[in-house]
């Protein structure tokens, strides 16, 4: 798993089903990658609805969040609309997983991303990252801590 002070892999992955998000194009403001294992499943559900809440907090720290997992951009679209979500769910479907093993946080046994955080400044280093176990909703206290940090 990449860690602090690693540069964070650039990637360009699906956000609906016909626009795409590069982490470059973050470059300046700070980000939150939430990697998790999938769409639906019930600490997924609860993890994204958090950061949903938390949106105004992190866009305090000038900090945009993107949640990645190996889900298609169809199946994020119907996520995100049943939850009401109003950050981007990224695709990591084709090659399924290829950003999550750049981070080191994909699960070859599962077919899934591991639930991992990580906070990325403006130029586009990891400051922060975080391993939590699959079943453990990680919350939110490790990744204010970390963009308070950045000041």
């Amino acid at each position: 798993m990449l860690q602090k002070n690693d540069v964070a892999p650039d990637f360009t992955l699906y956000a609906t089903p016909d626009q795409k998000i590069k982490l470059s194009e973050f470059k300046g403001r700070n980000v939150i990658l939430a990697f998790y294992p999938a769409d639906w499943s019930p600490v997924c559900s609860d993890q994204m609805a958090l950061y949903n809440e938390m949106l105004k907090y992190f866009k305090k720290y000038d900090a945009e969040i993107l949640g990645i997992s190996v889900d298609s951009k169809w199946c994020h679209l119907a996520f995100a609309q049943s939850r009401k979500l109003h950050f981007p769910l990224l695709a990591d479907f084709e090659a399924k997983g290829e950003v999550a093993k750049k981070y080191g946080v994909y699960d070859e046994e599962e077919g899934e991303c591991k639930r991992a955080l990580f906070v990325i400044d403006k130029e586009g280093v990891i400051q922060w990252s975080y391993l939590s176990p699959t079943a453990v909703n990680p919350g939110a206290d490790g990744i204010i801590e970390a963009l308070e940090n950045l000041k």
